[in-house]
């Protein structure tokens, strides 16, 4: 057990320091030298600073982050796109830099997605399939899509999880808390904040990713929740074969929604599916609360028959009631061009609310209204008025919740298909309908009624609890046990500079005592004669005298060294 874990250690070490190498590598060296990483670095490594014929230090900051991600493999990679749906941490143009990452990488050999599917099954390709396609319609980070077809006749798409791909993250996952916690300080003083909390949430979701049943269970929830509902494809999922590195599902025969020319000889109207696509993730959003959250053209397709279809559910959002009504009332506001609500609404939203003032926060947004909301909401844009609230989101650190970011990206893609297949296509005034309904809806009976009957429940909880919280406080103060623990923050650079001052006072003061001692001593004249000079100084004064004088000198000099 101990050699294993000794083993571990120095895979873990090595593959830190592979880690560094790519960060030096870009030009972050004031992360590593200025942080304990710079231990982790042997002396022998020596650095090339040239990429793509020119010089690292050429490229912005944001450029060179993104390329060190590219280097450092699919989970950073990974990483980095979750952290670009997180304008509440990372400034808006990394986040414009971070959104360029691909996760296409090379897909494995088909032999070993073979020898995969049969360990997960227990059957070979040719025991379950008519045909298995070796090559993979699609290769990402995590694993690869074939086409196959079961012997009984359904054509189904088989998702493989990459070999060793959960050991490799869990590794990179390790390295990435350690880096955090080590780096967290100085990343802070750099504008990218809670970096810790990012890294838990992110293991979180690969957790999610690494375990393809998740997804089946996605896929199976949206086919029954919106059976009836909404008029849309979720592909069938064959559970009795799907495992959590596996997954088989309905292969849907279509075309991508941005494939005009393949739409339109089937003799669709492509700006009439824009609409429809919107209409369908808008009622998804806010009416029924759960959403298909990964909306790039790849993943909507269009049946020969017209039908919008849906594939890959690895990425799902749902809003809570609370949230879809402060939601809604952002685009409310920004329909009645009313500041203070669409500043009320997202503080509504916020998990932490740090809005120090309230009125620069409301003319800021109001900015925005003013910038992108001309006559007749001609000239609006999701994306630019998103891409705007994140950044005041960010410069005010309020935490929001994921569910929003997803959905204003969700937005952001479905604005960018639309205008592709409908450029006259104003997603503002699709959206806007759905937040008055929401808002009205907000005000029902029902609602009113259910929101009573959480308030009351809330209270009847505070009222139990009270009288034995109080006790509980009593008994403490009773027997000294009660404790009050004060703690401020914020103040840590006030106090470094504040010391060299204290020391400055403290060393006057020094020498203002021994001046007037000194002074003192020399006018009393009942000293011997060994302990006075041949001028009748005592030696004490004369001591203290010098004394003085130096410090005077240190006092100066220090003084002077620190202009």
């Amino acid at each position: 057990m101990f050699f294993n874990r000794t083993i571990q250690n120095i895979k873990n070490l090595n593959r830190a320091r592979e880690i560094i190498q790519v960060l030096l590598k870009y030009g972050f060296e004031d992360i590593v030298i200025n942080t304990p990483l710079k231990y982790l670095i042997p002396d022998s490594r020596k650095l090339t600073w040239l990429r793509k014929t020119k010089s690292i230090f050429e490229y912005s900051r944001w450029e060179r982050i993104r390329l060190a991600t590219e280097e450092l493999g699919p989970a950073y990679i990974k990483f980095a796109q979750v952290m670009s749906n997180r304008p509440d941490v990372l400034p808006i143009p990394l986040i414009k830099e971070l959104e360029k990452l691909q996760s296409q990488v090379p897909p494995f050999s088909s032999e070993i997605a073979h020898r995969i599917i049969e360990q997960e099954t227990g059957k070979t390709t040719d025991e379950l399939f008519e045909y298995f396609l070796d090559n993979p319609i699609g290769s990402a980070s995590i694993g690869q899509v074939h086409r196959a077809k079961f012997i009984d006749g359904d054509e189904v798409v088989v998702k493989v999880q990459r070999p060793n791909i959960r050991k490799m993250i869990e590794t990179d996952l390790s390295i990435m808390h350690e880096l955090a916690n080590r780096t967290a300080s100085y990343l802070e003083k750099n504008g990218i904040t809670n970096i810790k909390t990012v890294v838990e949430t992110f293991e979180k979701t690969m957790q999610k990713e690494l375990n393809y049943n998740i997804e089946a269970r996605n896929m199976s929830q949206f086919k029954s929740f919106y059976k009836g509902k909404l008029n849309f494809t979720v592909p069938k999922i064959y559970s009795e074969y799907s495992t959590d590195k596996i997954l088989i599902s309905e292969y849907i025969s279509g075309c991508k929604i941005t494939d005009t020319e393949t739409i339109l000889s089937w003799g669709h109207n492509t700006e009439s599916l824009g609409e429809q696509l919107i209409n369908i993730y808008l009622s998804q959003i806010f009416v029924y609360g759960m959403f298909h959250a990964d909306p790039h053209p790849g993943n909507v397709l269009v049946q020969k028959n017209g039908k919008i279809a849906l594939i890959d559910y690895g990425m799902v959002g749902s809003l809570m009631r609370k949230d879809k009504f402060a939601f809604a009332g952002i685009f409310v506001g920004l329909a009645q061009r009313d500041a203070r609500k669409i500043a009320t609404s997202l503080r509504q939203l916020a998990v932490e609310d740090n809005v120090l003032n309230k009125r620069a926060f409301e003319y800021a947004i109001n900015e925005i209204i003013e910038d992108h909301l001309h006559a007749n909401l001609k000239d609006s844009s999701i994306t630019e008025i998103g891409t705007k609230l994140q950044q005041i989101i960010y410069e005010n650190k309020m935490q929001i919740p994921r569910s929003v970011f997803l959905i204003l990206r969700t937005l952001a893609i479905l604005e960018g298909i639309g205008k592709q297949i409908h450029p006259s296509l104003n997603i503002y005034k699709l959206v806007s309908p759905f937040g008055s309904r929401i808002i009205q809806d907000q005000f029902t009976t029902e609602n009113i009624n259910e929101e009573i009957l959480y308030r009351v429940i809330q209270f009847d909880e505070l009222s139990r609890k009270l009288p034995t919280e109080f006790l509980e406080a009593l008994r403490k103060v009773r027997k000294g046990e009660f404790e009050v623990n004060v703690q401020q923050k914020g103040y840590e650079e006030f106090l470094q500079k504040l010391n060299p001052v204290t020391n400055r006072i403290i060393i006057a003061l020094i020498m203002m005592t021994l001046i007037l001692a000194s002074s003192i001593i020399m006018t009393n004249n009942n000293f011997a004669a060994d302990v006075m000079t041949s001028e009748g100084y005592p030696y004490i004064s004369i001591v203290g005298y010098f004394l003085a004088f130096l410090l005077s000198i240190w006092l100066f000099w220090t003084m002077w060294r620190s202009k």
